[in-house]
């Protein structure tokens, strides 16, 4: 288990990129897991943009994937123009997430025929999910904006092995032929 956390240790010093993008293709996979309850609760409460905007939160989560693996190429510096593209993205994925929120409380408090959760529980998990998704996308870009603060902290980690033979090898005798 050890020798795991150090090759670990010792992939994140060479690709710390791996970090957000890890925290985004998580947020990514939170959402399209709980889809199934977005989708009914638009087919339920059908407000102006709830449709739209679950679509636009999957498309640009995808693209905001492709984007943060553009942002940080391999032994080059990092594409600025990717990483606001993709910083802009995951801004309105989370517009796009509060909005959805907004339209689900909306209709559950409107004085006019309000939906009721009582009979519908995949609104109540759909709220929920909304909050997890917006932190989830929130901490994915600080660890994609932070990533020039926290690599060089993360490449200073000693994953070396101490190999005991080495230190006890005292001077090699060498035969001379003579």
């Amino acid at each position: 288990m050890k020798e795991f956390f150090r090759k670990l240790l010792v992939g994140l010093k060479r690709k710390p990129d791996i970090i957000p993008l890890a925290a985004l293709l998580i947020a990514f996979l939170y959402y399209s897991l709980n889809l199934t309850s977005v989708s009914d609760t638009t087919a339920k409460i059908q407000t102006t943009g709830m449709g739209l905007s679950g679509f636009v939160t999957m498309l640009f989560s995808l693209l905001a994937l492709v984007c943060c693996l553009n942002a940080y190429p391999r032994r080059k510096p990092i594409n600025i123009p990717m990483l606001v593209l993709m910083v802009a993205m995951l801004a309105v994925v989370i517009f796009c997430d509060v909005y959805y929120g907004n339209c689900i409380a909306t209709a559950m408090n409107r004085a006019n025929n309000p939906i009721s959760a009582e009979g519908n529980p995949y609104i109540i998990t759909a709220q929920g999910m909304l909050r997890v998704h917006i932190v989830l996308v929130a901490v994915g870009v600080a660890l994609a904006v932070l990533l020039p603060v926290y690599a060089p902290l993360i490449r200073k980690i000693n994953t070396s092995i101490d190999v005991e033979e080495n230190e006890e090898m005292g001077e090699l005798e060498l035969d001379q032929a003579e």
